[in-house]
């Protein structure tokens, strides 16, 4: 019934990872690692960078602001998980 406790709870490192890649792959059609540069890499532009903060800010109810807004923080899905879940204030025990 209450589906924002709902997304709380699934916001836990492996639910965020997961649910970031999926959105990549569905947007760029291509499986990536997790570790890989996606802007090194070719796979994803500035542009589409842009793209990468709205969704997280809609998925997550987060706001991504000053310095959270460098290019760093999107390279990879890793780098992407950690941004939301420090910005969750939810632990990230071993996705450091």
């Amino acid at each position: 019934m209450n589906t924002r406790s709902e997304e709380t709870v699934q916001s836990t490192p492996d639910t965020v990872q997961q649910r970031i890649h999926e959105f990549l792959e569905e947007r760029i059609k291509t499986d990536v690692a997790v570790d890989k540069d996606l802007f090194a890499s070719g796979l994803v532009n500035s542009m589409f960078a842009m793209e990468l903060v709205v969704y997280l800010e809609q998925a997550y109810g987060i706001a991504i602001i000053g310095e959270d807004l460098k290019l760093d923080n999107f390279r990879t899905v890793e780098r992407m998980t950690s941004l939301v879940l420090r910005l969750l204030d939810t632990p990230v025990a071993d996705h450091a």
